[in-house]
């Protein structure tokens, strides 16, 4: 069957589906904020706001956490066990982030009262949106909620960094730093966290019980890191290695196949192993950081937000968009390369920040790596948007 654009929104097919504009939006999103970015990082533009700002604003708030809704509110109710969410409830919360995303894209170009009020509508959003997973929390009738407690706290923590962040930029700079590490570590890491240590094992069949301490140990190491960061910076890195190898060791413990003949759970194994990298490897950096005073470029924050959140987006994403669309739950060769090009960008991000450190010329390495990012969304989005929008059925 092939769907059609309706003028009545009760009657498209885009909308009826809570991950379907939420997907796209946070892609086009992606897309946009990483070419003004690359053009004010390299004075092409001038931007009203810092181009660091800008750059850390846009993707946690306008690309994951937009991205993680469409997740969410597909796959909250489901676990609770409630009953779906409904078209006028994440409508309200899309349209929040759309009208934020344009409002804070458009601003930021021309002026900063705009930007900001770019910033506000999302933020509703966010609020909106947490107050809906705070209802189906409130209300399940199941007696362990582990897993939604922990993911119902990280949006929490998501909507209080997202305010920091907004105060930061009107009223106080220096908050912005520490709204970052509570929306890195305790928000979107947490939260992806706590999606991933519940769902790939499922997927993977693997027969190793809950380990019901993990989430509280993971917990208090990311409120400790972002403590020991706000009083002085790069001091966490012995908390940043013990969660490494606590999570590790967690990672070992469910024996997934690896590589994994299926690509669809090749990558999310592959994000899972990107913790421990980017954690002791992220915590040795910021050591000589401390010691020499030789800077990284925020090589542990990209580790975990591309090699971690950003890969098992992708792989999560894939699997929402196939098997609510009546696809297959296959990789064709096109998401194969999807999947690995996933890697390259990171491996590429994670050279940009070495060759820093070593004080030697990263900008050619730096428009390659942004340029291949840029070119692995609009690869995902020519794949994947005809799914999202009208239901294509794909060939293998």
């Amino acid at each position: 069957m092939h769907f059609q654009f309706s003028e009545n929104p009760d009657n498209n097919y885009f909308f009826s589906q809570s991950h379907q504009p939420f997907f796209v939006l946070a892609f086009i999103n992606a897309v946009i904020l990483m070419l003004i970015f690359m053009l004010s990082y390299k004075g092409v533009i001038h931007i009203a706001i810092a181009s660091s700002n800008f750059h850390s604003y846009g993707l946690i708030y306008l690309l994951f956490t937009p991205a993680f809704l469409a997740f969410l509110f597909t796959t909250f109710p489901r676990f609770a066990s409630t009953p779906v969410i409904e078209k006028k409830e994440y409508m309200r919360v899309f349209s929040f982030f759309y009208l934020g995303s344009t409002l804070f894209i458009l601003g930021s170009i021309v002026s900063p009262i705009f930007s900001a009020l770019g910033m506000l509508l999302p933020f509703i959003g966010h609020l909106s949106g947490m107050l809906i997973l705070k209802n189906i929390y409130s209300t399940t009738t199941m007696e362990d909620k582990h897993d939604i407690f922990w993911i119902y706290t990280a949006m929490r923590i998501g909507v209080l960094s997202h305010l920091l962040f907004i105060i930061g930029e009107l009223f106080y700079t220096p908050i912005i730093g520490m709204a970052t590490e509570i929306a890195v570590y305790p928000y979107l890491f947490l939260l992806t966290f706590s999606v991933a240590q519940r769902m790939v094992p499922f997927f993977s069949h693997s027969m190793e019980g809950r380990n019901d301490t993990l989430m509280k140990v993971v917990f208090s190491l990311l409120l400790l890191h972002v403590v020991l960061e706000g009083i002085y910076t790069n001091s966490s890195f012995v908390v940043d290695i013990l969660i490494g190898l606590f999570i590790g060791k967690e990672i070992l413990r469910w024996k997934f196949q690896f590589p994994n003949p299926n690509p669809l759970l090749w990558v999310l194994h592959t994000a899972l192993y990107w913790i421990p990298v980017a954690f002791i490897l992220g915590g040795l950096t910021n050591l000589v950081t401390l010691l020499t005073g030789i800077t990284f470029l925020a090589l542990d924050i990209h580790m975990i937000t591309l090699g971690f959140i950003f890969t098992i987006l992708i792989g999560f994403g894939t699997r929402v968009t196939l098997g609510h669309s009546g696809n297959m739950m296959q990789a064709d060769k096109w998401t194969k390369y999807l999947f690995y090009a996933t890697q390259a960008v990171v491996i590429l991000r994670v050279f940009v920040s070495l060759l820093a450190a070593f004080g030697w010329n990263f900008m050619i390495l730096f428009d390659i790596t942004a340029t291949a990012w840029v070119l692995l969304l609009l690869t995902w989005a020519v794949r994947f948007f005809p799914v999202l929008i009208n239901g294509k059925k794909l060939t293998q």
